[in-house]
Formats: C-alpha cells, structure tokens, sequence
C-alpha cells in the first residue's frame, strides 16, 4: 500500500462551491453595514474621550475597555434589509457601497442611525434599477412597435410612385403663369392610388 493513498495527494482539490449571485451580494451589502455600525460606534467613543478630557482635563481614555460591538441591529430589522438587499442586482452592489459610504461620511451618524441611511441608501437603488427596467421594457416595446409599422408599411403598398408624369406641375411654371404655388412640396414626387 503505497503512502500518497493514505494521504490522498493525487486526488484534485476540492472546487470552492458556486454560491448564488444575490447571496453575495446580500451578505456584501451586510458586511458593509456592520463595518460602519463599527465605525461609528468608535467615532462616537472618540467623540466622548474628547468631551470627557475637555471637560475634566484629564485622560482616561487608555483605562477604559470597550466592547467590541455594543449595538446591534434587530433580527427583525436585519431580515428586513436583507430582503432588501435581494433586489439589488450585483452590478450595482459597488456603487450602493460607495453611495452608503459617501452618506455615512456626510452625515457621520450614530451607531443606531447607520440602518435606517443604510435602508435610504438601498431604496434609492432600487428605485434607480426599477427606472431603468422601465426604460429598457419602453425601449424594446418601442423597437418591436416600429419594426411592425415598417413591416406593414412595406409589405403591400396600394399607392404607387409615378415620378415621370408629364402633368407635374414645377414652381417655374407658376412664377410664368403668375399665380400663387400650391401648398404641395415640389420636390417630392407624385402619388396616384391605383384601383
């Protein structure tokens, strides 16, 4: 019995699992929030060192421990935003981190506000894809619609173009005759319906 079958070297390795699409964007978009909640929590303790050394005059700021995270979403909340977070299409799960990232920087907000911007942040996604599905479903509605009207336009046409006809009338004749020209562009040939 050799040593590599009691070890399996020679068996390939395991490939890493296919995971749906909206599972990782979810657990992305989940990922980002208890980051910031995280941050937010340590800028709010920065901000009480700082109002406790003004206030008293002196640092105790390296006695204190913390915990690591203090506050913490509800898991009715949490189930919420993840249903949320569903309809979010992955192309546009960086830009959603970016936007929550540039709203939480403008608005340097407490720990228990950053869920509710988070869920701003995701409403105006969705709002934003759901247009442009519109847009898209006007657009191919407004293709098809146009290449039935041109189909049926083309297809048998009952009047005929006779652009050689002798009774044209031109613009030079009416300047000789005097008159006032018709209402009719001249440039464009003469239609007759053929019976």
């Amino acid at each position: 019995m050799s040593l590599a079958s009691w070890f399996r070297w020679n068996e390939p390795p395991n490939r890493i699992s296919q995971r749906n699409p909206t599972e990782m964007v979810v657990e992305t978009l989940m990922m980002e929030l208890s980051w910031q909640i995280k941050q937010a929590e340590k800028q709010q303790r920065e901000r009480e060192n700082e109002y406790r050394k003004i206030k008293t005059g002196v640092d105790y700021g390296w006695l204190v421990s913390y915990p690591k995270q203090s506050y913490d979403i509800s898991p009715g909340e949490r189930l919420q935003l993840e249903d949320m977070c569903t309809k979010i299409h992955p192309s546009y799960c960086g830009p959603v981190i970016l936007r929550f990232r540039q709203v939480v920087a403008e608005y340097e907000p407490e720990a228990q506000e950053v869920s509710r911007l988070f869920r701003s942040v995701l409403q105006e996604a969705a709002e934003k894809i759901k247009e442009e599905e519109e847009a898209k479903k006007l657009a191919r509605q407004w293709n098809t619609k146009n290449r039935t009207s041109l189909s049926l336009t083309t297809f048998k046409s009952r009047s005929r173009i006779s652009p050689f006809i002798s009774d044209i009338k031109t613009i030079s004749e009416d300047v000789e005759r005097g008159t006032q020209p018709t209402r009719r562009v001249w440039s464009m040939p003469e239609f007759r319906n053929t019976k």
